[in-house]
C-alpha cells in the first residue's frame, strides 16, 4: 500500500524530509518505525529496572532507593527530565505515524536509530557501570565521548532532516526530547562524577 508522505492538515509542502521522502523509491518511504520508539524507550525502563534491582537485591549499599525521602536531588532530576523526555518523544512519534502521516526517508530513518540507539545504547552501559564503579571517575572520558559523539549524530539529524520542519509543535517536541536527556544525564554526571556515585553515599 502506498504511503502518503503529508496530509493537508499537516501541510507537510514545505518540510525538507518529506521532499528528500519523495525522492526515494517507494520501498524506503515508511511511517516512524516502532525500532524508533523501542530505542526511545530502552533507556528509561533499563533504569527504572536497573533501580528496582538495586533496591532489591542491592544489599546494604543501595537501601536508600527504597525510601523516596532519601533520593538525592539528582535522582529526581533525573527522573523529572528523563520521563518529560520520553513522553515528547513518543508525541513526537505518534504525530509522525498517526496525526501528520509523513513519511521518511531511509537516511533519516538511520540517522534517527544512530542517535537512539547506538548513542543511548552504549552511554548507557557506561553510565551504568561507573554509577557501579568505585573509581567512577575512570568512566569520565568513554562517557564524555559518547556523548559528544551521540551530540554530533543528534545535530545532524535535526540540521539536515529537521531544521525546516512544518510544524512548531515537532520543534518544541524535539527540543523538550533533547534538553530533557540532556538535563537527565548532566544530573546524574554530578551524582556520579561529584558525589562519587553509589561508593560516595555509602
Amino acid at each position: 500500500m502506498e504511503l502518503a508522505v503529508s496530509s493537508p492538515a499537516a501541510d507537510c509542502t514545505r518540510c525538507v524530509a518529506a521532499r528528500l521522502a519523495v525522492l526515494s523509491p517507494a520501498a524506503e518511504r515508511r511511517l516512524k518505525s516502532w525500532r524508533s520508539l523501542v530505542a526511545l524507550f530502552a533507556p528509561g525502563v533499563g533504569f527504572a529496572c536497573g533501580l528496582v534491582g538495586l533496591a532489591t537485591r542491592g544489599g546494604e549499599m543501595w537501601q536508600w532507593l527504597r525510601s523516596a525521602a532519601t533520593w538525592p536531588w539528582e535522582l529526581w532530576l533525573i527522573a523529572g527530565a528523563g520521563t518529560l523526555a520520553t513522553l515528547a518523544g513518543c508525541a513526537d512519534w505518534a504525530w509522525h505515524r498517526w496525526i501528520a502521516k509523513c513519511a521518511i526517508g531511509a537516511a533519516e530513518r538511520r540517522c534517527e536509530l544512530l542517535a537512539m540507539a547506538a548513542g543511548g545504547g552504549p552511554l548507557f552501559v557506561v553510565m551504568a557501570l561507573a554509577s557501579l564503579s568505585a573509581r567512577p571517575i575512570a568512566w569520565l572520558l568513554p562517557a564524555v565521548v559518547i556523548v559528544v559523539a551521540t551530540t554530533a549524530m543528534i545535530c545532524y539529524d535535526e540540521f539536515v532532516f529537521h531544521r525546516k520542519r512544518c510544524r512548531r509543535l515537532e520543534t518544541v517536541l524535539h527540543r523538550l526530547l533533547v534538553f530533557g536527556q540532556l538535563a537527565a544525564w548532566l544530573g546524574w554526571a554530578h551524582w556520579c562524577f561529584v558525589r562519587g556515585g553509589a561508593h560516595g553515599l555509602a
